[in-house]
């Protein structure tokens, strides 16, 4: 198979679709890689590095689409890129499409195969492409919480872990799955008090067993949720329906009980976002202010660290790049529940239920097409 790897266009998109490592593994089965040239750059991988393990450099990515089976990005295509995609067309990546019409319509009128990272489940219904991610993404919230949180940023001008003698800031962490879990390790390491809240006893108790005893876990309810966001002075988004809309957790009238100066990151801005008043931002222009409160909205956090974000990515997604480039994406998904269902958009047809009722699309079961 030509697999392509062209460079990522989104604002402040550090990241790459493939390392060095798995052009070798791919080039030793016979396969061809292309890869566009400076496409690694923001993870520190040069030309040279990928010519080395057997790559092809390409000048442009127009010239990668013409040519390749399959795509391997990072992020979703963006409209520069819808034109290039062709009906039959293999694309790899990061789709989030319930939070873009535009962009489901778009690979709808490709024909093309889509494969989502953010919904490839496996046997015990856990997320692995997603998984990594959503750690740097926890991990992150709070590190840049705890920045706009100062005072030249707007913030509150709170130290998250106080010193002797002044009380710690207060962390309220909305959903208690990977990304909450990692934002509450971080939070809590600088000394924080932190709140986490879940919907799930199960996981609560769970919670309640491996983190330390600076993190409270609370019953997730309208109730809760506005009452501890009240007296917070860092809220961090991190809810997920998998392949859907995330809920509406903040809406616009419960900003008007927090506090001056208190900062939300919504780490659900790629599935739309949990608070009512989250529209994406970039690395650029990260923030913006609504009723006192700032929004960091970032749609591609992990893209800022873009070196620790690829090896993290690539760890979980060279396995099914390597099947499906082996197999074909038909065969790859019967053997593969992961590849199945990261089957979104497939042929002109919605194959993925919650991407169909968040935008109306007729639904396609994804076995009529296997």
């Amino acid at each position: 198979m030509i697999i392509g790897v062209p460079r990522e266009i989104k604002d402040s998109e550090y990241r790459v679709g493939m390392v060095p490592a798995t052009v070798y593994s791919l080039v030793q089965q016979g396969h061809t890689v292309l890869v566009e040239v400076g496409a690694g750059l923001g993870s520190g991988i040069n030309d040279e590095e990928y010519e080395k393990t057997g790559a092809k450099l390409c000048s442009t990515a127009k010239e990668i689409y013409d040519k390749a089976e399959m795509i391997v990005k990072v992020k979703e295509p963006l409209p520069a890129e819808y034109g290039l995609i062709r009906k039959g067309q293999v694309v790899y990546t990061y789709f989030h499409f319930a939070a873009s019409k535009e962009l489901t319509d778009a690979m709808i009128r490709t024909g093309a195969v889509c494969i989502a990272y953010e919904t490839m489940e496996d046997a015990k219904r856990t997320l692995p492409l997603l998984t990594p991610m959503s750690e740097v993404a926890g991990r992150m919230s709070i590190q840049e919480g705890a920045k706009y949180l100062e005072r030249p940023n707007e913030g509150r001008g709170i130290l998250l872990g106080g010193v002797p003698g002044v009380e710690p800031g207060k962390v309220v962490i909305l959903g208690g799955g990977v990304v909450g879990t990692n934002a509450a390790k971080m939070a809590a390491g600088t000394g924080a008090q932190v709140t986490i809240l879940d919907v799930s006893l199960d996981r609560l108790r769970y919670l309640d067993d491996v983190l330390p005893a600076n993190v409270t876990e609370l019953f997730s309810n309208p109730f809760n949720v506005r009452e501890q966001i009240r007296t917070a002075d860092l809220v961090i988004g991190a809810v997920l329906i998998p392949g859907a809309k995330a809920p509406k957790l903040i809406s616009r009238g419960d900003l008007s009980y927090m506090k001056q100066g208190a900062v939300i990151v919504d780490v659900a801005i790629d599935q739309g976002g949990c608070v009512e008043t989250a529209k994406p931002t970039t690395h650029k222009n990260p923030t913006y202010i609504v009723d006192g409160v700032v929004h960091y909205c970032v749609a591609n956090m992990p893209g800022a660290v873009g070196r620790t974000s690829t090896f993290a990515l690539t760890n979980a997604t060279s396995r099914f790049a390597t099947e499906i480039a082996k197999l074909g994406w038909k065969e790859a998904s019967k053997k593969y529940l992961e590849v199945k269902t990261g089957l979104n958009v497939v042929g002109g047809k919605v194959v993925y239920k919650a991407v169909a009722e968040a935008f109306g699309h007729e639904y396609t079961p994804v076995e009529s097409i296997l």
